[in-house]
């Protein structure tokens, strides 16, 4: 077993879970409009299923507008129901190409209800970095038991390891902390 791949394994594996939670975290609405926001949403164009940035331009002109400049005009009409069907609750107006977004200010329920998704999305990302730590603890067992290395270098992985896990759930946590506090501030 070489531990160093096994290590540089397990950092990249975190690292990913860490940018799946934080492309997450830019589709939840905070106080201001974030061109963020419409990632997730896809439109049926040109007989295929396409993000919306492949097709459109979006930007954020204030703080309670986004704009979406459709390339294609023709197109405009499919990006409109797309964005209208993407239970995101945004109502976009058309005028020729560009497609207006006004977003309506935050209630204090919506706020709290979008803490609660945070947190889920963190959990998640807990639970991922876990499965990836069960894994490769599972890893060096296997190698204790095969004879490859000695219980003491087990210890020693396992805890080298640990730190690593320690880092990247203290990271998870830092960056729910600060996705709520967006999303509380008025």
């Amino acid at each position: 077993m070489d531990y160093n791949n096994l290590k540089s394994e397990v950092e990249q594996k975190t690292a990913q879970t860490l940018e799946v939670l934080q492309n997450e975290f830019a589709g939840l609405r905070t106080g201001r409009a974030s061109v963020h926001l419409l990632d997730g949403i896809r439109a049926i164009v040109y007989g295929a299923e396409m993000p919306l940035n492949q097709v459109a331009t979006v930007s954020a002109p204030d703080t309670q507008t986004l704009s979406v400049t459709v390339w294609d005009i023709a197109n405009a009409p499919i990006v409109e129901k797309a964005i209208r069907d993407s239970g995101l609750g945004l109502n976009p107006m058309t005028a020729g190409g560009v497609i207006r977004l006004n977003l309506p200010p935050l209630t204090e329920e919506r706020r709290r209800e979008l803490t609660k998704v945070a947190g889920k999305y963190a959990e998640e990302a807990k639970i991922s970095i876990r499965n990836i730590r069960q894994d490769a603890m599972n890893k060096i067992k296997r190698a204790v038991t095969d004879k490859e290395i000695s219980e003491d270098d087990q210890h020693k992985y396992e805890e080298d390891l640990q730190k690593v896990f320690d880092g990247r759930c203290s990271e998870v946590d830092t960056m729910e902390k600060q996705k709520q506090s967006d999303i509380m501030s008025v």
